[in-house]
């Protein structure tokens, strides 16, 4: 029997909620997260038609990329589609879990599932965090170090871009007194002891950060643990807004509008001028990805795929790359395909179903 908590767990393993942005509200909305799950439905919006396919489907589980609660709710009286969704799962013991920006922001998470789909190569993080890492120094026994690292490494320290089980270690010389109270496993009570020690060196996400600090604690035979905790002005390349990569080979512009068209089913583009261009490199963003183009721009895009452009922003281009505006939903569409085989890998005891349902509020003719 699997908990809600349990696959929050998992899906915060991946993409904690550290990682969202000041003004999101991902995370569980509704419900008791120590509830047993029956069955879990997978969308990009959780609306009533969606409660109505879970309840039918025996889901007591929503896990859907945007917040059904977005704003505060100051009172639940049926009015608008928020409170009479809100009342309907309560209703029927239906719990909400979103997952919204975080998932934006992991690397391996709704931007990559685009560039997958567009056939891209060359994928990174188009404007990666900074202030999102942290060096961990600890000074440990030299008879401890291989206990130290595997402990960080389990804990996710040591990550450096593409790299895992990242480190620096140097040699020197470290001095204690213990003092009444202390219970030393080195050294006497009042008497200043001096021993070879190493000094490790890790780079923490600082999702990662509390969690290596208990390892540390439980790796090493020191009552006391020195070590330092510095943060870095580094980028996070493995964390951040919108994504960038490559196609195969050079084609006309048009035709790689088309390619988009199709993988996404959109019902419209909106692009700016192509002037017969060859386009190779390629910037996207899932949803609302206007405030990253000028960071395609300077990263040397030939087109900026995104959605919920503005009329005035299409000038912004300035005929340095193509904005190519697909729709919000048609952008993100995929994210509830990857969540669905996310989940699907990790639990076997419910059925994990994804929507039969297209909640787009936006038609075209």
């Amino acid at each position: 029997m699997t908990t809600i908590n349990e696959l929050i767990t998992h899906l915060e393993n991946l993409a904690p909620r550290s990682m969202q942005e000041s003004y999101d509200n991902s995370g569980l909305l509704i419900g008791n997260k120590n509830t047993t799950i029956s069955g879990v439905l997978v969308c990009l919006d959780c609306v009533e038609s969606v409660v109505d396919e879970a309840i039918a489907k025996g889901c007591n589980l929503i896990v859907a990329h945007h917040p059904l609660i977005f704003k505060g709710l100051k009172r639940i009286t049926g009015s608008g589609y928020v409170e009479r969704t809100v009342e309907k799962c309560i209703k029927n013991d239906i719990a909400v879990y979103a997952i919204h920006t975080n998932f934006d922001n992991y690397h391996q998470g709704v931007n990559a599932e685009i560039g997958r789909r567009l056939g891209l190569t060359n994928v990174k993080v188009l404007s990666p965090k900074s202030e999102a890492l942290y060096k961990l120094v600890v000074f440990c026994p030299e008879n401890e170090e291989s206990l130290l690292n595997d402990a960080l490494f389990g804990a996710g320290a040591g990550h450096i871009g593409n790299y895992s089980h990242c480190n620096f270690s140097s040699e020197g010389m470290g001095s204690f007194q213990p003092e009444d109270g202390a219970n030393p496993m080195v050294g006497e009570i009042g008497s200043r002891t001096i021993l070879s020690e190493k000094r490790m060196e890790y780079v923490v996400s600082e999702h990662r950060l509390s969690a290596s600090l208990v390892a540390m604690r439980s790796a090493l035979s020191y009552e006391e643990v020195a070590h330092d905790i510095i943060k870095l002005s580094n980028v996070n390349q493995q964390e951040g807004s919108g994504m960038l990569g490559e196609l195969a080979e050079s084609m006309r512009a048009i035709d790689f509008l088309k390619h988009v068209k199709q993988v996404f089913g959109c019902g419209a583009i909106r692009f700016t001028d192509l002037e017969d261009k060859q386009v190779k490199k390629i910037a996207f963003c899932g949803g609302s990805g206007s405030f990253l183009l000028n960071h395609a721009i300077a990263a040397g895009a030939d087109v900026f795929v995104t959605a919920d452009f503005k009329y005035h922003e299409f000038f912004d281009a300035d005929g340095q790359l193509i904005i190519a505006d697909i729709g919000h939903y048609e952008s993100e569409q995929f994210t509830s395909n990857l969540l669905v085989d996310i989940l699907t890998k990790k639990f076997t005891t419910f059925a994990v179903r994804l929507t039969e349902l297209n909640t787009n509020p936006i038609n075209y003719l």
